[in-house]
Parts: C-alpha cells; structure tokens; sequence
C-alpha cells in the first residue's frame, strides 16, 4: 500500500511540474489578465486631461513628471482594454512593451515548485482519504458524491503550504517594477504579516471543488473505459490474461489520458472561473485595499460592469492553458505510473522467487 501512495505523489508531482513549465507563458497572461480592473471608456481621455493641466504649469520639473504619469496611464488603459480584447493582444502588448519573451516566464521557478506541490499532497491527501474510505465502507467503488467530498477534503489540506506560493507567485506575475521572489516575499511580511499569504481564501470555499471536479470526472469516466477494456479483452483472450496485461488495464493510454484530462478540466473551470478570477483580483489589484470587498461581492461588481464577459475575463487562456496542463499532467502521471508500478511488482515477484528458493 505505501508503494502505491508513493507512485501516485510521484508521478503527480513530476506530471504536474512538467505541464506547468511547459505551459508557464500561457499562465503568465492569464494571471495578468484577470487582474486588470475595468478601463476607462476611452484609454486617451485621461492622458488629454492630464496634458492640459501639465501645460498649464510653469514648472519643468512638474512637467515632466506630468508626462511621465500620463504615459504610464495611457500603458496601463491600453492594458486593461487588451484584456477585454482577448489573449493574443494582451500578449502582444506585453512582448511589444515589456522586452520580448522574459516577462512570459516571470516566476516560472516558483510556479513549478508549487505545480509539484501541491499536485503531491493533493494525490497523498486524497489516496490516503480514498483508502479510508474503502477500509470503513468496504467497497472499492466510490461514487461522484464521495469522490467530490474526498477531492475537497485533499484540497483543503494542501492550501496551507501552496497558498502563500501562489500569492508570491501571482505578485511576480503582476508586478511592475520587475522584483524578485525574496524582495516580493518580504514585502507582504512587513506589510501584511503570514495573513497577507492568504489573501483570498476565502474564494476556496468554492474554488476546492475545482480539482474536486476534475479528478471525479476524470475518475469516473477513466473507471468506464477500463472496466469496458477489461471486458472486451477478456472475451477476446478468452479468460485467459498475462499480468502485464493486468497491469496495462489499470492505466489509460497516453492519448486517452491526454483527451479525458482536457474534458475533465474544461467543465471544472467553466463552473468555477468567477470564484477564480475573484481570487486573482484580492491578491493583485484589491491586494493593498484598506477595506476589501467580499467574493460574492467582486462577482456581483464584475457582472454589473461587463455581464458575463466580466465575470469570464480572461477565460481564454486560462482555458487553454488549463485545459492542455491538465490533458499533460494526467497524461505524464498515468505513463509514469505505469513504470513505478512495473518496478513495484517487479520487485515484488524477485522477492517471492527469493523465499521459494530459500524454501527449497
């Protein structure tokens, strides 16, 4: 049994960091996206404003910095219309204005070590709750219900650890004064204490059902193939099956793997993205806010400026990049849990030769 635990934390762990790395740009404007507030009817408006106040004065030194604001507004309007815009011209502002491809990859360390993470003590929570449950029920089959309660549970118990490096990691993400990790870390220390590494915790009450969702539609749907797998190769063997053969049906194949992952986290993030886009916002735009305002309250704010492309901004790369880390994750965990579980049982048989041929 602990073999099996260590195989499903290590291929998620390794899967997870994989499908982060590789798709980190797509996260990158993703975060940046959601975070931008409403702009102003017209990006240029303020920036005329602000001209004619600064002609209007005498002082150089004024000017200057007049028109240094200006043009930093004007950037930032160009910004949040972008994001209204859609994916590749917010991502063609930031390369044309930021220096090319290194903002893309702004804090693709930190976003990979909490990748590994919290994939791992999500699997570990959750083999070691499903086990649970089977040793008090005495079924090895779990349904939705069940599954929904037990991804929600190991949910919960790695937010403690990942949290705070997901706050540091959307900072990065968001910072404009191109700071680093540590600099960033000690910031939210001295401003805000451990609470300021919790900011928007408050959006899992409906944020843990994400990976809950998920992996209960990937579950369920991954039991139907193999149990109809099982079925024809039986009829087709005869009844008669190798134990590879055994082992090989306790897995998906890499393409299966890829297609179920990208369904399973398409319908979990369509039905939770305002909670998740929320929770961006009170760690980024709302993050320095004296009097914050609450979840449904950022949702119900969201809906009323921008109807339900508020609610969904920056859904498309979130989407795209949710659902291909997703289709590669599950697909490097299921082919790495093959090899672990290959060497287990190879293992396992060695050492059953062994006593028989001691007993001898």
């Amino acid at each position: 049994m602990p073999e099996r635990v260590a195989s499903e934390v290590l291929s998620a762990m390794v899967g997870g960091m994989f499908s982060a790395s590789a798709l980190y740009p797509l996260e990158v404007l993703k975060t940046r996206m959601q975070a931008e507030a409403k702009p102003s009817s017209n990006p240029q408006e303020e920036t005329v404003t602000n001209e004619t106040s600064s002609t209007a004065s005498n002082n150089d030194d004024e000017t200057e910095s007049n028109s240094t604001t200006n043009e930093k507004q004007t950037l930032k309007n160009q910004y949040t219309h972008a994001a209204t815009e859609g994916m590749s011209s917010y991502a063609s502002l930031m390369y044309q204005h930021e220096g090319g491809i290194a903002p893309f990859y702004a804090g693709v360390g930190t976003s990979a070590v909490q990748s590994a993470t919290e994939k791992a003590l999500y699997f570990f929570a959750y083999t070691f709750f499903k086990n649970g449950y089977v040793n008090l029920t005495g079924s090895s089959n779990i349904g939705t219900i069940s599954n929904l309660i037990l991804g929600c549970m190991a949910e919960w118990t790695h937010l403690p650890v990942t949290l705070p490096i997901d706050c540091v990691t959307t900072a990065i993400q968001t910072d404009d004064k191109n700071r680093g990790a540590f600099v960033l870390l000690g910031n939210i220390l001295s401003e805000k204490g451990i609470g300021g590494f919790y900011k928007g915790i408050q959006a899992y009450t409906v944020l843990c059902l994400k990976p809950a969702i998920q992996y209960t539609v990937y579950e369920q749907v991954k039991k139907i193939v193999l149990a109809t797998r099982r079925v024809n190769r039986a009829a087709a063997a005869g009844g008669g099956r190798s134990s590879a053969i055994v082992v090989e049906d306790e897995s998906l194949g890499a393409a299966e793997a890829f297609l179920l992952g990208m369904v399973a986290r398409i319908v979990a993030t369509m039905l939770t993205y305002p909670y998740l886009r929320a929770k961006v916002m009170l760690q980024s735009t709302y993050g320095n806010a004296k009097v914050k305002p609450t979840i449904p309250q950022m949702i119900s704010e969201q809906f009323s400026e921008g109807g339900v492309w508020g609610l969904y901004q920056g859904i498309g790369p979130e989407l795209t990049r949710g659902v291909f880390s997703a289709a590669l994750m599950m697909m490097v965990k299921e082919r790495i849990g093959v090899m672990v579980r290959a060497l287990i049982d190879g293992r396992e048989e060695q050492q059953k030769q062994l006593i028989n041929n001691r007993g001898r």
